[in-house]
């Protein structure tokens, strides 16, 4: 394994454990989410570098548009949340309230 794959793991390996472990508040969430994102989209966007072809170079680029709006998407429930919940804590949100 090549440095470049070894520090494009631990960056999707790290991303993913902070999901896992700190999810006390909804933008923490968000923010290890797009970690996740940014390093598939980097390791993609090197991936097709290394092919050396054009038939994978609008990839990285759907990823990101993907990736922008997961983000305005998040951005949007977390505004929602904090104005009807008072925060953004995770452990307040009650999926059987309307």
């Amino acid at each position: 394994m090549t440095p470049t794959h070894f520090t494009f793991s631990t960056a999707f390996i790290l991303g993913l454990a902070g999901l896992a472990f700190h999810r006390a508040h909804l933008l923490s969430a968000l923010i290890c989410l797009e970690a996740m994102m940014l390093s598939l989209f980097l390791a993609l966007a090197l991936w097709t570098l290394e092919l050396n072809t054009t038939n994978f170079s609008a990839a990285p680029i759907l990823l990101l548009a993907f990736s922008a709006c997961e983000a305005s998407t998040g951005l949007a429930l977390l505004v929602a949340t904090a104005r009807t919940h008072g925060s953004d804590r995770l452990q307040n949100l009650n999926l059987l309230q309307c």
